[in-house]
Order: C-alpha cells, then structure tokens, then sequence
C-alpha cells in the first residue's frame, strides 16, 4: 500500500498543477477533455495551461470553476518582438488568462543583452494589469548555475510574480539544481514571488524532489497555489492514478 506521506504528497502535488497542453496538434475537442480532466475528481487542479487561441473558450467551459487559466506568449522560442508580445498579452488578459506565462528572451540575455530581456518583462508585467506573470528562463540551455541565479534575479526585479524553469520544447528541461538555485534567490527577494518547476517532470518521485527542496529552502508550509506550480501534462494522471488506487485498496506502493 501507498504510504500516508506519499497519499500526501500526491494530494498537495495536484493541487499545485498547471494542467497542460502546449502541443503542437492542440485542438477543440483536447481543450474540452483538458477542462473536464482539471475540475473532476479527485480534486481540481491549480490552473489549466494552453494557447492564447483557447482562452476565451476555456472561459466559457470552466464558468466559475476554482481553476485557472494560463496561457503562454512570446512562446516557445522567445524571440518574438515587444510589439507582437505586447499584442499578444492584451489580447490573452481580454480573453479571460488569469495568468501569462511569458518566455524571457532568453537567447538574447545569454549574449549579453539583459536589458533588452529586462525591458520585455516589464512590458508584459504593464499589459498584464493585475493578472499573474509568470517568466520562464528555459534554464536547461543555460551554460552554468550563475546564469539561472542572474536571470531569476532580472525576473524578478523586472516584476514576475512566478520564474518558471521551461518551456519544455528544449532537449533539457527542469532540474532539482536549477530550481533550488531559483528558490535561493526567491528566498532573498524582498516580495512573495513563486517558482514554477515545468518540463520532464512525470512521476510522484519527480514530484516529490522538487516539493522537498521548497519545503527545505522556503518552509514546510509555503508552496501553496499562489506560490508553487508544476507544469504538466502527463503528471495529472500519474497523481489521480495513485490517489484513486489508494482509496480503492489497489494502489502498488512504488514510488
């Protein structure tokens, strides 16, 4: 049997899911599995995740459902210009996004032009009005740690609410190093900033890493929705399948 902690950790790891589907065949009839997926039980899961394209249609099909919706621009590559980032986030926050999960152009900060990454979070962080800006570093194509810590302290300063780790269209994704690097600067920032881990995380054990390592660096009782996040798609079925097998009795106990 599935051990209470494990129980728990599976419970707390849902609620803290950003349901999604980025992909690139996404459609109507996935956008109505994926609303359904995030309200249904065992529990609804923190926000969905999809593109711009459906987030006036997911408002519509999640009405005055607990979930979120997130949604992504100047995405995957980063490389958009400001004015078509710009356009983009307005048009989002018109539809009815909660939250925008905006790619730092990331390339550009790598050879050396911060400011011009600076300038563009401080953009969307303008257009997004009071909605929730989340910056994603893609810190897997980042060549050292110091790297990650520069850019989650430019994220920050520039107005993120959340620093995401990835777009998970790169060949390397999240990892337990960059987030807990992510997390330190987090813990020195002088306002509630959150982190979200995304890309490769699969299992409960994945799961489990990254609560571990919050939980030793912000507190045992910090990672909440308005301050962790795990973006996912395969994950939410992982988490239901060991919730629903340990409420029938069936559940194997791996982990």
């Amino acid at each position: 049997m599935m051990t209470s902690s494990t129980l728990a950790t599976a419970r707390r790891a849902l609620s803290l899911l950003d349901l999604t589907d980025l992909s690139d065949n996404a459609d109507e009839a996935g956008l109505t599995a994926l609303c359904a997926r995030a309200v249904g039980a065992p529990g609804p899961v923190a926000a969905i995740c999809i593109w711009p394209r459906f987030v006036a249609q997911a408002r519509t099909m999640l009405g005055r459902a607990p979930v979120k919706i997130a949604t992504v621009v100047n995405f995957p590559q980063g490389e958009a210009t400001g004015a078509e980032v710009l356009a983009e986030t307005q048009g989002a926050v018109a539809a009815g996004a909660n939250e925008i999960d905006l790619v730092l152009p990331w390339r550009a900060f790598l050879t050396g032009d911060a400011a011009a990454a600076e300038a563009m979070v401080r953009a969307v962080r303008d257009a997004c009005g009071g909605q929730t800006l989340k910056v994603i570093l893609e810190t897997g194509e980042y060549p050292d740690l110091q790297r990650v810590r520069a850019a989650s302290e430019l994220a920050i300063a520039a107005g993120a609410d959340f620093i995401k780790t990835s777009t998970g269209k790169t060949a390397h994704s999240a990892s337990l190093p960059a987030a807990r690097t992510m997390l330190e600067v987090i813990a020195a920032s002088d306002r509630s900033v959150g982190l979200k881990p995304s890309g490769g995380i699969r299992t409960l054990a994945d799961a489990a890493g990254y609560l571990d390592l919050a939980d030793a660096i912000m507190g045992a009782h910090w990672a909440t929705p308005e301050t962790f996040r795990f973006g996912a798609s395969g994950l939410h079925q992982v988490l239901v399948d060991a919730i629903a097998g340990e409420a029938s009795g069936e559940a194997s106990g791996s982990y």
